[in-house]
């Protein structure tokens, strides 16, 4: 019965949820993801629309008409504006790039979300590492608990020191429950960025340990050939320049063509035999132009000539605010990296091996019970120091190596 009992819980134990499981959701199911390609698919209906040629008009017209039906003239005519100067062609490359700005801006997004959905997820395998901690923890407070009533029942060891025990048992009880607290509050994130209100907390797979190291210049040449803010920005200076053309063709005129047919009811000249035949069916053309003497887009080109510079020194401007914001992330990164790598090869071992120590001594009564609520106290405090700096190892290296588009799950939430 027991064996049956065992497989039952194995059962209902859920499976351990991978990081890949989780970007698939939020790929699928995140608002932002769909914003963005509706964005694009409004930025390809303005580049398609802004290539179509006008549409003609169709009339009627009437001259001399009167309620004498015998005379005047009727008929109908067709209008169109002929578009000169390659002006469609021009509006609707600078719509196309508009387009792929949008593009790179639905790649930008995309990326935004992944990284927001990696850097929860090593946060929440950072809240079950502390958990597990807290855990060992609480069975080392209870030990020492343990062994602080057994020295008082045999008179070594004063009423303080089971106190101070007992006490510090309490405190690293608390600290447990504030750890399941905030696992609780990462997983609520991770089912707000995947859109996924079922997920609910689960074992993670995965490691803190085995962190990425990054160099600084690959990272930078890498965000340098990837970047979405960067291809947006070079996408503008394409669509400035065609602006600037579309700007200087804005002077050469459209023609204006109307064409048609009328019934002339009128009759000829009166000759010597009387009244010739009526006029019967004639055609109609009339030809425009706009001559462009006072207004020729002198404004229009001069402020599309500066929007091209601006949007050429836009690319310096993203190239420099990319480096300066891949020193901070490096930086913290370093940090990370060398503080996880201090923690574990010298600093926990050390905090463990004199915790154990002192426990030791105050078990043979060589030793106050305060020394080692001191070293017990120090232990749990590295051991919650290594576990962020393995979190924050990863979650810079996420940063960094997503193109710094940032991690935080409010940004793809919410609508910016």
């Amino acid at each position: 019965m027991s064996a049956l009992l065992w497989l039952a819980a194995l059962a209902q134990e859920p499976a351990p949820v991978r990081l890949a499981d989780l970007e698939r959701m939020a790929l699928a199911a995140n608002p932002a993801i769909g914003r963005a390609q509706a964005m694009v698919d409004a930025a390809a209906g303005r580049a398609q629309q802004a290539g179509l040629w006008p549409n003609p008009t169709f009339g009627a017209n009437g001259e001399h008409v009167s309620k004498n039906t015998f005379g005047g003239a009727l008929g109908g005519f067709v209008e169109q504006r002929f578009v000169t100067g390659g002006k469609l062609g021009l509006s609707r490359k600078v719509a196309l790039e508009e387009r792929a700005v949008a593009a790179q801006d639905q790649a930008a997004e995309r990326q935004r979300v992944l990284n927001s959905v990696r850097t929860l997820f090593y946060r929440a395998l950072g809240d079950q590492r502390s958990i597990e901690v807290r855990t060992e923890l609480a069975g080392l407070a209870a030990r020492a608990v343990a062994i602080s009533r057994e020295l008082s029942n045999i008179g070594q060891a004063d009423r303080p020191d089971v106190l101070a025990a007992e006490t510090e048992a309490e405190r690293i009880q608390l600290e447990l429950v504030n750890a399941r607290n905030a696992q609780q509050r990462t997983w609520r994130r991770l089912a707000a960025v995947t859109n996924n209100p079922a997920l609910r907390t689960a074992p993670l797979e995965g490691t803190l340990e085995d962190f990425p190291r990054i160099d600084a210049e690959a990272a930078l040449e890498k965000i340098y050939g990837e970047s979405p803010e960067l291809r947006a920005a070079e996408v503008r200076v394409r669509q400035a320049e065609f602006g600037v053309r579309r700007a200087e063709v804005e002077k050469i005129p459209d023609l204006f063509v109307r064409g048609g047919l009328r019934n002339n009811r009128e009759f000829g000249e009166v000759g010597p035999t009387g009244p010739t035949l009526r006029r019967g069916l004639e055609g109609i053309f009339d030809i425009g132009v706009e001559i462009p003497i006072f207004n020729r887009n002198q404004g229009g080109v001069k402020a599309a000539r500066a929007e091209a510079e601006q949007a050429r020194l836009d690319v310096e401007r993203t190239k420099l605010a990319l480096r300066a914001r891949l020193a901070a992330a490096y930086k913290e990164h370093r940090d990370s990296v060398v503080a996880a790598e201090r923690y574990r090869t010298t600093i926990l071992p050390k905090a463990r091996e004199a915790y154990d120590l002192y426990l030791a001594s105050f078990r043979r009564m060589a030793s106050a019970y305060p020394q080692t609520l001191m070293a017990q106290r120090n232990l749990f405090q590295l051991q919650d120091g290594y576990v962020e700096a393995l979190v924050g190892a990863w979650q810079s290296s996420v940063e960094i190596e997503g193109l710094l588009l940032g991690g935080d799950p409010s940004a793809v939430v919410a609508p910016q």
